[in-house]
């Protein structure tokens, strides 16, 4: 398989080493597109002899869509991946040997979520299951501010056996602060759920089944119908105790509680104080003006 390796970077520099060691023992031709970094981020990605690439940040589905678009991909497969991800050497193996069928277009990888250096094994989030290499021209991105996946224009797919490991080194300082940007972009999704003032990108649940398309499905249709503040807790008491989140220990309680409940409560709160600046008025203008003034997202 020759693969184009395409990764988003923004002052990466703990991880994109770590990543790129990885990268290239299955790919020669790896894309970096930098948003900007003031750190060793690019410096390093270079002496690994990857592409640079740089464009301004409007989200991640903006991002990678431009990759694809203007990374000149001359190589028959692309992969997505992190820059805070790398493949364990059992991957590194199973890729290179790999033979796929010629009505293949995408290739599922298990995923791998460390926290704390605690693999988190249970609350349903293992095994988790994504689409990271497609036949180039075959995949593009879903336009959504956040949760976005690829999504293919074939429908064979396959599943490797082996993984890739999300493992960020950053303190839980900085995993607050970027979980509460990442709060308002599912802030502007559930809104757009209910008020419907976006285009929406509704790809993947027309597409093949998938563990993906499964959770879009239970978000948009039953996660979003229920009551801002108690969804939060019902989802909490589903991960950690129905789904055995508990089985994850001390860190594994410190991460289901701040992902599965604190993060969830703080877009719903979030998400009431927008509608009470709205004052009732829901149209879309609004809703756009709103976003842009107060959250500074441009729609």
């Amino acid at each position: 398989m020759k693969i184009t390796v395409i990764i988003l970077t923004y002052n990466e520099q703990k991880h994109i080493g770590r990543c790129l060691e990885s990268m290239r023992q299955v790919s020669d031709d790896i894309c970096i597109i930098d948003a900007g970094s003031t750190d060793d981020t690019v410096a390093i990605a270079e002496s690994y002899g990857a592409r640079i690439f740089r464009n301004k940040w409007v989200n991640y589905a903006v991002q990678f869509q431009w990759a694809l678009d203007n990374c000149s991909i001359q190589n028959p497969w692309v992969m997505r991946m992190d820059a805070d991800e790398y493949l364990e050497p059992a991957l590194v193996k199973e890729i290179n040997e790999a033979k796929i069928a010629d009505n293949i277009t995408g290739i599922y990888i298990r995923r791998k979520v460390l926290f704390k250096g605690k693999w988190i094994r249970y609350g349903g989030f293992y095994p988790h299951t994504l689409l990271r290499i497609w036949r180039n021209g075959a995949g593009s991105i879903e336009q959504r501010w956040m949760d976005e996946h690829i999504v293919l224009s074939g429908d064979g797919t396959t599943m490797l056996r082996e993984h890739i490991v999300d493992h960020n080194l950053n303190s839980i300082h900085w995993w607050v602060n970027k979980h509460n940007n990442y709060a308002i972009r599912e802030m502007v999704d559930l809104l757009n759920i209910k008020y419907g003032f976006l285009d929406s990108d509704g790809r993947l649940l027309q597409n093949e089944s998938s563990q993906a398309k499964r959770k879009r499905y239970l978000k948009e249709k039953v996660y979003a119908s229920l009551s801002p503040g108690a969804r939060a807790s019902l989802y909490f008491f589903f991960r950690y105790f129905l789904r055995f989140g508990f089985l994850d220990g001390y860190k594994g309680f410190i991460f289901h509680f701040m992902q599965g409940y604190w993060y969830r409560l703080l877009v719903d709160v979030n998400m009431r104080e927008f509608e009470e600046k709205l004052k009732g008025d829901t149209r879309r203008e609004k809703l756009i003006e709103l976003l842009r003034t107060d959250y500074n997202i441009a729609i």
